[in-house]
């Protein structure tokens, strides 16, 4: 018995070791940005690993160059906003979406199932130049505009997500509800709402890191004279001739990193508990 938990504890030891080793690996990207952001540019070339213990006073006048030079409040306001908008519209339309294609099974919602798996595996890169243009023409180049792009680009994985916690639900409470004279909206809000809950906060922790992250379609969706995200507005940084402000942009890119990592932190928890509901047998 000694034998076996010398055993165990040799290989706790090094699994637990393993797993501090690639937690620091991933960690250490932004440690490094976090180091940078208090250098002069010139360190930052010459010595990027270095602590800069002797530059941390002068460290602030990056965040504070960077906040001027890229409008940094306004973006964060925009990013919020269409942050927000973009995960409530996805979470509420497409839990719908999923009840509606699980509970009537027709050849409709099979055809409409599948064009959204479909739309998990189309390259982005395919849609490129004509969502560009067919955004213009539309005028969905605004932020009301782009959380509905938005919803057509999340919808496919997210209703995968919630059809597979919806096949655990028994079809005999919301029958239940029904006899005791419940409306559909009614059974859907009142009974497979909540106990969809751990799900809803996994897609909206994976939505809106995505969203708040995302660079691409809002430059090319949002019209940039009035509207620009975060990442979008950090590529201002970028002076004539390739030249880079490397420390504003590290400081900036520490501010951009602050509000999502708070809310993953906070939410971290349901996302195995939300996976761990959705993977049931079909």
């Amino acid at each position: 018995m000694n034998n076996e938990k010398k055993k165990n504890n040799r290989y706790s030891f090094f699994l637990n070791l393993l797993f501090f080793i690639i937690s620091i690996g991933y960690l250490y990207p932004v440690i490094l940005i976090l180091l940078n952001s208090f250098k002069k540019k010139a360190y930052i070339s010459k010595s990027p690993f270095s602590i800069p213990f002797s530059e941390m006073f002068f460290g602030i006048n990056n965040y504070i160059n960077g906040v001027e030079k890229t409008g940094f409040f306004q973006a964060l306001g925009w990013s919020f906003f269409i942050t927000i908008a973009s995960v409530i519209v996805i979470v509420f339309c497409c839990s719908m979406a999923a009840w509606y294609i699980i509970r009537v099974k027709n050849l409709g919602t099979k055809i409409f199932y599948v064009l959204c798996l479909f739309s998990m595996i189309v390259p982005f890169q395919m849609v490129m130049y004509p969502l560009s243009k067919l955004s213009n023409i539309l005028r969905l180049n605004s932020p009301l505009g782009i959380v509905i792009v938005y919803l057509g680009f999340g919808s496919g994985v997210t209703i995968f997500m919630f059809i597979g916690l919806l096949k655990s639900i028994p079809l005999e409470i919301e029958e239940a509800a029904m006899i005791d004279g419940c409306s559909p909206l009614q059974i859907f809000f009142r009974i497979v709402l909540p106990m969809m809950k751990p799900m809803y906060i996994t897609v909206s922790i994976l939505q809106a890191m995505w969203i708040w992250n995302d660079y691409l379609l809002p430059y090319l969706i949002l019209d940039l004279k009035k509207y620009k995200t975060i990442p979008v507005a950090i590529q201002y940084l970028r002076g004539g001739y390739g030249s880079i402000d490397m420390g504003a942009m590290m400081g900036v890119l520490v501010l951009a990193i602050i509000p999502i990592v708070i809310f993953y932190i906070l939410c971290q928890k349901y996302i195995i508990e939300g996976v761990i509901s959705g993977a049931v047998k079909g």
